[in-house]
């Protein structure tokens, strides 16, 4: 089964908790602190990689989590970081953010590598709280979670020509002739459900051909087989737009041209896409007729080339055609993954907002304490001792706070003054 749409949920690793530990020998039986920092969590990373074509194996399995960072340990040892999870995608997949369609990465050369889920920092142990107010300090941090997000994987087929054309035209049998790809054929519509690679040789050169499943009037708009297929066609650098010359299905083949030139247009990636339009199946028709209906595209302002797939006329000329438009049509630079821009709170500052009747604290060194384990006396203590040294809690009484909680960071707590 050939998949070309996912959806995955990435998430890094926790970091891992610091660790309350005290040194404790004859001569100091009060101890040192020692505690070790827990590890940072692994990150979640995409690879593209050429040894898949589909998507398939994501229908399986959804959830993605990178390793937790280890605990830190005694004598002042760093836990253990997480290991990174790379993910194997095909080439060609863009990486889209689920939620707000922002484009993460567009992998479209083996190897490429984009960071999806970043590891959560590892967590202070106490040694890293002594000071000449904190003695032996009883407090630690705990590990920060990873980042969690959806993501929406969309495949994208990497090819030289891309066959477009309503169904039973023939795109099918054309790959199979000039290329070594077998695909199934047969007089109705829809047969081709996938789209289909082929390597084709012209006059010493290769290129790679795609055969897209037959397109029909509001394709864009999901009719038919849907836009998903037109989404392949943008990777193309050239565009072979097919019509049935004969008009065996009892359509007018300008007709058909200009409805599927509609569909391709609707797209801003492919407007502009060089292409080549071929006229099939003319082993069924006079040769005056022939010459009848090219004049007909010509004063429409079409190129048309005329072939037969069943007997091989005009293949050789289309080929060699193709070949030119391709040395004529620009390269696609190798994309690399967008860089996402981070709006950080500047270090020392804080800003204070009010949610359903709860205070909100956010700032970097402010937002830390929220890693806090509020668990011991210490912890308590020293969350108090800091808030009021960095201003916070005379911010928020200048704002109009009373007692109600205040959110930091991943906690909510509520302090009681006397008084």
């Amino acid at each position: 089964m050939w998949i070309d749409e996912a959806r995955i949920h990435v998430a890094g690793g926790r970091g891992g908790d610091g660790l309350i530990s005290f040194h404790r020998t004859k001569y100091n039986p009060l101890g040192t602190p020692d505690g070790g920092h827990g590890g940072d969590g692994g990150d979640v990373i995409l690879e593209a990689t050429r040894s898949m074509n589909t998507l398939l194996h994501f229908s399986h399995q959804v959830h993605f989590r990178a390793e937790d960072g280890g605990p830190g340990g005694p004598n002042k040892r760093q836990g253990k970081r997480g290991k990174d999870l790379i993910i194997h995608v095909p080439v060609g997949t863009v990486v889209r953010d689920l939620h707000t369609g922002e484009v993460i990465a567009d992998l479209s050369a083996e190897g490429m590598r984009v960071v999806v889920a970043r590891g959560g920092k590892g967590g202070r142990g106490n040694s890293a709280f002594v000071s000449n107010r904190w003695k032996g300090p009883k407090i630690r941090e705990l590990g920060e979670p990873g980042e969690e997000r959806w993501l929406k994987l969309e495949l994208r087929l990497l090819a030289d020509v891309g066959i477009v054309g309503f169904p039973n035209v023939g795109k099918s049998s054309f790959l199979s002739r000039v290329s070594r790809k077998k695909v199934k054929v047969a007089p109705y519509p829809f047969t081709t459900l996938e789209p289909h690679l082929g390597v084709v040789e012209v006059d010493g050169k290769s290129f790679v051909l795609a055969d897209l499943p037959g397109l029909v009037e509001g394709a864009h708009e999901g009719k038919g087989l849907g836009d998903r297929f037109l989404r392949h066609a943008t990777r193309a650098r050239v565009l072979l737009h097919m019509v049935d010359l004969a008009g065996v299905e009892g359509r007018d083949p300008l007709d058909d041209y200009f409805a599927i030139r509609r569909e391709l247009e609707a797209w801003e990636e492919l407007r502009e896409k060089p292409e080549v339009v071929a006229g099939n199946k003319i082993d069924l028709l006079q040769p005056e007729e022939i010459a009848r209906r090219m004049s007909r595209f010509r004063e429409a302002g079409v190129e048309l080339h005329p072939i037969s797939v069943v007997t091989g006329e005009g293949i050789g000329e289309l080929l060699r055609t193709l070949s030119r438009k391709l040395d004529e049509a620009p390269r696609e630079a190798p994309s690399v993954p967008v860089q996402r821009t981070w709006k950080l709170v500047p270090r020392k500052g804080f800003r204070i907002a009010r949610e359903d009747g709860v205070w909100v604290v956010e700032g970097r060194e402010i937002e830390r304490l929220g890693r806090l384990d509020l668990s011991t006396e210490d912890a308590r203590v020293y969350l108090e001792e800091e808030l009021e040294r960095k201003g916070v809690f005379r911010a928020l009484r200048r704002a109009g706070w009373s007692g109600e909680p205040i959110r930091i960071g991943g906690i909510e707590v509520e302090f009681e003054f006397e008084g």
